[in-house]
């Protein structure tokens, strides 16, 4: 779960009937552990400002998602002195949320995972996109279409 960070001023808060139906935003981050997080809370405070607030499975699943994916930019798809992009959308009118993160490292795709692993579970790498297909009605890749690299995304229903 997380948790709202602390602040001097609240956050305004806006509910799904008096916003816009669409809700984006999009950034680069630095292709380390660092940008990896600060990608994840930004995410979680974008998405309580915009009506999902902290707490809600809603909110969990998707920061989660934004957090997998971009542990897998930094650690699978990092090319020196380049950033990923993260970029999150909600829909409020067809009731999803989509995460995209694209670095731009071509070479290492993806693999969908078929089922859990069979082991003991005490292994800690290699289940990331494996809790994306749990968590997301629906997730893919695709290769970058401005330069070399890849996206991958996920969809959530809210």
């Amino acid at each position: 779960m997380t948790t709202k960070p602390d602040s001097p001023t609240p956050a305004p808060q806006v509910r799904a009937d008096s916003g816009p139906r669409e809700q984006a935003f999009e950034m680069c981050f630095t292709s380390t552990p660092r940008g990896a997080r600060l990608a994840r809370r930004l995410a979680a405070v974008r998405l309580d400002a915009w009506g999902l607030p902290y707490g809600t499975e809603a909110h969990d699943d998707i920061v989660l998602i934004v957090a997998e994916l971009t542990a897998n930019a930094v650690r699978h798809g990092h090319v020196p002195g380049r950033d990923f992009h993260l970029r999150l959308h909600v829909d409020a009118h067809s009731g999803t949320a989509r995460v995209e993160v694209t670095d731009t490292r071509a070479e290492r795709l993806p693999r969908r995972p078929a089922a859990v692993p069979n082991g003991s579970g005490a292994e800690e790498a290699g289940r990331g996109l494996l809790l994306v297909s749990h968590l997301a009605t629906r997730w893919d890749w695709h290769p970058r279409a401005d330069g070399p690299g890849k996206t991958v995304w996920a969809e959530c229903a809210l």
